[in-house]
């Protein structure tokens, strides 16, 4: 529900030719046709299967493979190169990624185009899973992010010593290209890091005060291990291995669903920047311990089916009394001159978190400053209404496992002296959205504290702010004595509004901004030329009065800034051009930063082709009864006919966090709308109130009440494109979609059975109560404050409104979901039965929330078309 899931997304291609549909098609009887109406061709089923197998033959070709996860390295003098550009993509031929490099010249020839090479860093390197398979924790994790690719997935950077480290395999590799300006010009071998831990190794992070150390996540405890002497050590001891997960609830350095789901935070565990030296040097690691003991437990059928067992989970479903207890503590390592390991140490708060800051329910962000002065952390309250960022010393943490005398010694040490300091807080009578722009600077001084970051609740709109909040020492009270959440909150003494506007920063889903403290700018990417597109800028956070907009308009872009501030790369692409991946320096006067113009410099990728013309959607808009401008994309039918009305297909997401008309390339993402529009159909997307980049108030307007704005929204839309295009036929209207999108096809039947004909509901929430903690109280409250809003948005209670007719409704669901569970499905069901109303299901076995199975991604596909054709 959180966001779409890949399936819902398949790339169905486009087809080739009547020719080709013709074998496959019934006739239909004359007299069975109204003549104002179009009839769209039916086919059987073994020739739908046909249409989608060939046409899915095409997919390699049309599959976005473009580069991303890019870091640049500057060359020296002597080079005829200015930078080398590491990234992920796919290469040619080829479904995984890997891990690439590019050499960008220093000078370019302005008549031609320079596309530059795509270089494998690694040698004959298959970075593929044994066995065709992943382990469960790897799985999950592509659940939760919603990878679909194969391969080299992410990967970390060390760039003073040029250490890459990377997951593959269900292993650990490393390899050096780019530290103290050395730059390979072959592919090199990577190198494994052996183990002796059972069991997959996750999340590996290479220490930024000692890169020959690399953490990891293993059985879920953190370990250490050393590519300098192959030492490997367990830092954490919360896990005990006992095979009833009942007994066995504690976890160190891991993300909880709810973290990972709901707020996308994937990690655990942060290594401090800075290593204190002394004769060796100490480490430390920020981690996260979780104890899930009063979370409650669920079962969903595991993966291996045959074996007729189930997976365990804890789900903490919305308004149980138990979120996962959660704790920050640190883990220190003390090496010797030869960077053998000499000691490791546990060391913990002084009383739990929770205890030092009352009404924190979670850790949405987390990390150290640059300095690696304090750690510091995002928390936010149960209704996620209230947002404070914490400083909190390293001094504050004591050794752990201490008897009663030295406990109390270290406490008494603390005195008053040493606590932490809240320096920053945001409240929302809407809610709070987290996210990821957090920019601390160096401190000048021990008495303040100045930073980057953003706010959406103080206008309705995300903006950045540069803040300086007084660290003001020993006024508090002492750490272990009964606090509010008010202790510990520091002074603002200065805050400069660096953006404004009805428009956003972009700041979550992995957003970043990229800050040149010499020249006082700092780059973002936000919608303030229009928020269909997406635009890098620049400005000045010193005096903040003009934005400047370094990319092109008339396309969308996702941008990534050099760390020298004089080149970006902009992924970038419109309704109609395919994307594009180009490289542009920034020219111009070092004493004018803020105007430097933008020069293209070469290519990294060009728009590809398609094998069949696929006529892309059209966007519209129009002023709704809410007032509120909403934006709309229609794709419309092939085979127009004058005075001829056609069935209409309203494709529907309608959730918070989510957009999907904007002028991006939907060839690929959104193919079957495509395919739908070739077979006759036109088809419907608006992106209603509930949705995203339009600020607070338009996406709070679903607050404890949702699922019924937006489907005032999307018929409001269908009637105004009805009346503006006569070929929409209103009395064939399907609504389809998947996640929070197929709770609203459910939804738009039981409001409107008038509007929508048929629903086709992909992996619905049907009872609200029975979804996590994290998404859906941020929208609804808890069941118990707010018992009318889950009543009426819970479609399962409300089945006596569903149509009485046959092959209205279909319903699909993945058996193994762990995050819409199937328990969703079924509750609707046996409420169906009960009332004695018709429904179709289709089940996917082997599938969680996304459909990964190619098998199962087409026989989906044609259950799709075939029910829109025989019931539409």
């Amino acid at each position: 529900v959180s966001r779409p899931a890949g399936h819902c997304i398949t790339a169905l291609a486009g087809m080739t030719g009547v020719d080709e549909l013709s074998d496959s098609t019934e006739v239909v009887e004359m007299e069975d046709v109204n003549p104002t109406q179009f009839q769209v061709e039916k086919h059987t089923w073994d020739g739908l299967r046909k249409i989608i197998h060939n046409s899915r033959k095409n997919t390699g070709v049309v599959i976005n493979k473009a580069p991303h996860d890019f870091q640049f390295i500057q060359k020296d003098e002597t080079s005829q190169h200015s930078h080398r550009i590491y990234y992920l993509g796919m290469p040619y031929a080829s479904r995984d990624n890997a891990l690439l490099y590019s050499d960008i010249p220093k000078k370019i020839r302005r008549d031609a185009l320079m596309v530059l090479s795509w270089k494998k860093m690694l040698d004959r390197f298959q970075a593929s899973p044994h066995h065709g398979g992943f382990s469960r924790e790897e799985e999950l994790l592509r659940e939760r992010k919603r990878l679909g690719v194969s391969g080299i997935t992410s990967y970390d950077y060390h760039r003073p010593s040029g250490l890459f480290l990377f997951q593959a395999n269900s292993s650990l590799y490393y390899c050096r290209d780019g530290g103290n300006n050395s730059f390979t010009t072959s592919p090199m071998d990577p190198v494994e890091i052996k183990s002796r831990s059972s069991g997959t190794r996750m999340d590996p992070k290479i220490c930024p005060g000692d890169p020959n150390f690399i953490g990891f996540i293993n059985n879920n405890d953190i370990w250490v291990t050393s590519t300098e002497t192959g030492e490997e050590r367990r830092l954490t001891f919360c896990h005990k291995g006992i095979d009833n997960p009942k007994d066995d609830p504690k976890s160190a350095g891991i993300a909880t669903f709810v973290t990972q789901e709901e707020f996308d935070r994937f990690t655990g565990y942060w290594w401090s920047p800075a290593a204190r030296e002394d004769g060796g040097k100490t480490l430390q690691i920020l981690y996260e311990e979780v104890d899930e003991s009063e979370v409650e437990i669920i079962h969903v059928p595991s993966p291996a089916l045959e074996e007729r067992k189930t997976d365990v989970y804890r789900y903490p479903r919305a308004g149980t009394p138990k979120n996962p207890d959660i704790n920050l503590k640190i883990a220190e390592i003390r090496t010797d001159n030869l960077g053998k390991i000499v000691s490791t140490q546990e060391k913990e708060l002084p009383v739990p978190f929770t205890s030092l800051f009352p009404s924190a329910e979670y850790i949405t962000r987390a990390g150290w400053t640059k300095d690696g002065r304090y750690a510091w952390a995002v928390m936010m309250d149960r209704r996620q209404q209230r947002l404070q960022l914490v400083l909190l010393p390293p001094a504050l943490f004591i050794p752990a496992h201490q008897d009663g005398a030295n406990r109390h010694e270290s406490l008494e040490a603390l005195g008053d002296t040493v606590h932490p300091f809240i320096i920053y807080q945001e409240t929302s009578d809407i809610w709070i959205n987290v996210h990821d722009i957090f920019h601390p600077f160096i401190q000048t001084s021990d008495d303040d504290i100045s930073f980057i970051a953003v706010n959406e609740s103080k206008t309705g709109f995300c903006h950045l702010y540069k803040i300086t909040s007084v660290l003001q020492q020993g006024i508090y009270a002492p750490v272990f004595s009964p606090l509010s959440p008010d202790d510990f909150k520091c002074p603002v003494k200065e805050e400069v509004t660096i953006t404004s506007g009805e428009w956003e920063v972009l700041a979550n889903h992995g957003a970043k901004i990229w800050v040149d403290e010499s020249a006082k700018l700092v780059y973002f990417q936000g919608t303030k030329d229009s928020p269909l597109e997406h635009h890098l800028y620049v400005v000045s956070y010193e005096s903040p009065a003009e934005i400047v907009r370094l990319t092109k308009s008339g396309f969308s872009h996702s941008c990534s800034v050099s760390q020298t501030f004089d080149m970006f790369v902009s992924h970038y692409s419109s309704l109609t051009t395919a994307p594009c991946v180009h490289i542009y320096k920034l020219q111009g006067s070092d004493d004018h930063p803020l105007h430097k113009e933008p020069q293209f410099w070469a290519s990294m990728m060009e728009s590809s082709g398609f094998p069949f013309d696929s006529t892309p959607p059209e966007i519209f808009s129009f002023t709704g009864k809410s007032g509120f401008e909403l934006y709309g994309m229609l794709y419309k039918p092939h085979h127009l006919v004058p005075g001829r009305k056609h069935p209409t297909v309203v494709f529907v997401y309608g959730g918070p966090q989510v957009q999907l008309v904007n002028n991006s390339y939907k060839g690929v993402k959104y193919l079957r709308l495509s395919t739908l529009a070739f077979l006759g159909y036109a088809v419907l997307v608006i992106d209603g109130r509930g949705s995203c980049q339009r600020g607070l108030k338009f996406e709070g307007a679903v607050k404890d009440k949702m699922g019924q704005v937006e489907i005032e929204d999307q018929v409001e839309g269908l009637n105004y494109v009805a009346e503006k295009y006569k070929f929409v036929d209103l009395s064939r209207v399907a609504i389809h979609g998947w996640s929070y999108g197929g709770f609203l096809s459910l939804m738009g039947l039981i409001h409107r059975p008038d509007i929508f004909k048929v629903a086709i509901a992909g992996a619905p929430v049907t009872l609200w109560m029975a979804y996590d903690t994290g998404y859906t109280e941020r929208y609804l409250d808890t069941p118990d404050k707010n018992k009318k809003g889950y009543e009426a948005c819970s479609v399962a209670l409300h089945v006596d409104k569903l149509p009485n007719e046959p092959n209205r409704l279909l319903i699909l669901h993945g058996f193994l979901d762990e995050n819409v569970h199937f328990f969703h499905t079924n509750f609707l069901v046996s409420q169906l039965i009960r009332a004695g109303k018709p429904y179709n299901l289709q089940i996917y076995p082997n599938e969680r929330h996304s459909i990964r199975c190619p098998e199962s991604g087409e026989h989906y596909e044609i259950t799709l078309l075939h029910f829109l054709q025989q019931n539409l």
